[in-house]
């Protein structure tokens, strides 16, 4: 049947890529002009399918920051913390490699991924109420990769700390501040975060990976209680939409539209990912300009945007690595259908710079690659260092070699999948050499 309008148009793109991509299960959630429309798609896992529905749960992953960042907003907005206060006014025994940055590094740097250690360090301490504190405690080992404030680079650690500093100041742990502090006041009421097992009470998905072209379910399942204010939260595309429309709205009486307002104000320039906010993408679009967070858990993929001044929100759950894929695409498709903005990706220059300086090896935590050149191309060549969800996981497929050309000068877009129209950019030192290659939204240091 011939879809009738742009809800359904999307579903049956999201259908045919589902099929293409071999991903089992979506679930799709859009809200515009005070109207909801939500759809599941496939399985919630192959080995014990059950049909996939608007309040089946995923992991949303990194989406979970923004919680996270919302939480620290509403202490900010209450006197209780200072954004540019140093981390050490409120976890006093905070200790990162580089003392120097520790002294100085603030909440603010924490939520705009501008701290510069190691962002890529994932460590479980149990499930009791100290595993936070002691993963902080654990951060301390990491690497200073680039300097304080300097250059954006995504940093999950970051928000090990940001969640930290929610306990340390709210005096409960951060599961209990941000159930009483947001979604019980938001009646988000299928949101939820382990080891809490009432999730596992509804119809929930599991994590789906390929190996050896054979779609496999992922394990371990979960993340581990200390990210829970990185990547933890477990919820509905319903649920989601709705905390799209308290992001869009007055506050609900538990926090002024000025502050949520205030983390939609430019921070730091995110590179190829547009702009970045308090924990906020900042995605322009012609005239539009949307508010997104993305979301990756071990075979989950997750997306969510807003635009306010059309109040427009849509939501993608998806228990696949490669629903990514989906998730971008449903971005550009959704601009498109109901807005008539066309996205394109930069085109590739004619003569582009000699690709010679940019051979190596590059790495950031657990994120490694290699850099080759055939013609005028540059090949990221993926290495798999495991480490998710704890440093002792072993790892998992490489991703097959990926083309990326210049646009411009230091500026390039990739290729293929699944790194297809994703941007990607060069930074060098003082003396012009090439330092970091920034991709997935990482600036990885280049060293072989």
């Amino acid at each position: 049947m011939k879809p009738k309008n742009n809800f359904e148009i999307i579903a049956a793109r999201i259908e045919r890529e589902m099929k293409r991509l071999r991903v089992p299960g979506v679930s799709l959630g859009i809200y515009h002009n005070g109207k909801e429309r939500t759809a599941g798609f496939g399985v919630t896992s192959v080995e014990n399918p059950l049909p996939v529905t608007p309040d089946t749960l995923f992991q949303i992953g990194s989406i979970s920051k923004t919680f996270t960042a919302a939480a620290l907003m509403m202490l900010a907005e209450q006197g209780k913390l200072n954004l540019d206060a140093p981390v050490r006014k409120y976890i006093k025994d905070f200790k990162l490699k580089d003392e120097n940055t520790a002294k100085k590094a603030t909440t603010r740097h924490l939520l705009t991924h501008t701290g510069g250690w190691v962002g890529d360090y994932f460590n479980s301490f149990g499930d009791g109420d100290d595993a936070l504190a002691r993963m902080v405690k654990d951060i301390a080992k990491l690497p200073q990769i680039q300097p304080l404030g300097t250059i954006w680079s995504y940093n999950n650690t970051g928000f090990n700390i940001a969640s930290r500093i929610v306990e340390v100041v709210t005096k409960k742990t951060y599961e209990q501040a941000l159930q009483e502090m947001l979604l019980d006041p938001l009646g988000l009421n299928m949101s939820f975060m382990y080891p809490s097992d009432i999730l596992f009470t509804h119809r929930f998905v599991v994590g789906h990976q390929k190996i050896k072209g054979k779609v496999e379910v992922a394990r371990p399942w979960a993340i581990g209680r200390a990210g829970n204010g990185v990547g933890g939260v477990v919820s509905t595309v319903k649920d989601l939409l709705k905390y799209a429309r308290f992001h869009m709205g007055n506050g609900n009486k538990i926090i002024q539209r000025k502050s949520l307002k205030a983390m939609r104000v430019k921070q730091v320039s995110a590179g190829g990912r547009g702009d970045m906010g308090i924990a906020w993408f900042i995605r322009y679009a012609g005239d539009l300009t949307a508010y997104a967070h993305g979301g990756a858990t071990h075979g989950q993929q997750a997306y969510f945007f807003f635009i306010p001044e059309k109040d427009f929100a849509l939501a993608i759950l998806t228990n696949s690595d490669d629903g990514g894929i989906i998730g971008a695409q449903m971005f550009n498709a959704a601009l498109a259908l109901y807005f008539g903005v066309k996205l394109e990706a930069p085109k590739p220059m004619k003569n582009p710079q000699a690709g010679s300086e940019f051979i190596g090896r590059y790495r950031i935590g657990a994120e490694c690659f290699d850099i080759t050149t055939k013609g005028k191309y540059l090949v990221y060549h993926h290495i798999p260092l495991g480490g998710f969800p704890t440093p002792d996981t072993p790892p998992g497929p490489a991703l097959a070699p990926m083309r990326f050309a210049f646009y411009d000068e230091d500026h390039l877009v990739g290729l293929d999948e699944p790194f297809n129209g994703a941007l990607a950019d060069i930074l060098r030192d003082e003396k012009g050499r090439v330092k970091y290659f920034r991709v997935g939204g990482r600036a990885h240091l280049k060293i072989q």
